[in-house]
């Protein structure tokens, strides 16, 4: 599909708005594309950005902080100051919208650019095709919303298979869809097909209506014992509701879960 490209006017400009002690990132609509709590800034504060971090599920503890994480979509840079900051992963922004940029750096604790940070103003389409290296990135988080709110920007089975390509392979993708949208069971049979032979799940959506879907390119769920063990670590070494995240888990391809 044809993807708006940087010097596109009809790319919404970044807008704040703050209550009870959070900062809230719009897209010139009253649509949230972004929150951070202002004194706590690591914490990730919305509930569908928390559940995109269940990727964390899927990778061993020993390798659960290396690598290399690749955001799709900066919004506030929830994702992206967790994986840099709190996990110290080598992390890569993509965002097509210079002021989202502009209006993280000033507002909302986005790192300096430097060894293990970069920020890329271009297409995800662009970078998919044209700039990831094939099997370099190891966690990949895609939400590509645009102002509107209404639909991923990106969501073609071409583009799903491009992050594929991304990925290593042991990697795990991780996608913020609308899973009470009309759109939702189309989206997830194109990434069920881009990631063929591999493991497909699902988290139960939010009360707002996101679904967060993970892929990974390896068929196998680990067992329930391992998945308990992962999630265990994950609450009480990063303060994330992991546990709660197991009970959420249900399969669209490939191996069937195990029961928490």
């Amino acid at each position: 599909m044809t993807t708006r490209r940087k010097t596109d006017p009809e790319l919404a400009p970044a807008t704040l708005s703050e209550f009870d002690g959070v900062r809230y990132l719009h897209l010139g609509t009253p649509w949230v594309q972004g929150a951070m709590r202002i004194r706590k800034p690591a914490q990730i504060e919305l509930e569908y950005v928390q559940r995109m971090m269940a990727w964390m599920l899927l990778r061993p503890a020993a390798e659960l902080a290396k690598g290399h994480a690749v955001q799709l979509g900066l919004g506030a840079g929830s994702i992206t100051r967790f994986t840099h900051g709190v996990l110290k992963m080598k992390t890569t922004v993509v965002e097509l919208n210079p002021t989202v940029i502009g209006v993280c750096r000033a507002y909302f604790r986005l790192p300096d650019e430097g060894a293990r940070f970069h920020v890329l103003n271009i297409d995800a389409q662009h970078w998919v095709d044209e700039v990831a290296e094939p099997g370099g990135t190891d966690v990949l988080c895609v939400d590509l919303y645009d102002h509107q709110a209404a639909g991923p920007v990106l969501d073609s089975e071409e583009f799903y298979r491009g992050c594929a390509r991304a990925l290593s392979e042991h990697g795990v993708m991780s996608v913020n869809l609308f899973g009470r949208h009309a759109s939702f069971a189309r989206s997830a049979k194109r990434i069920a097909a881009a990631f063929a032979g591999g493991l497909v799940i699902s988290l139960q959506p939010t009360r707002e209506g996101n679904t967060v879907v993970l892929a990974t390119k390896q068929a196998e769920l680990p067992d329930r014992d391992e998945l308990a063990a992962r999630a265990q670590q994950i609450d009480t070494g990063y303060g994330l509701p992991a546990r709660k995240w197991l009970r959420m888990i249900r399969p669209l391809s490939g191996a069937p879960t195990a029961s928490p």
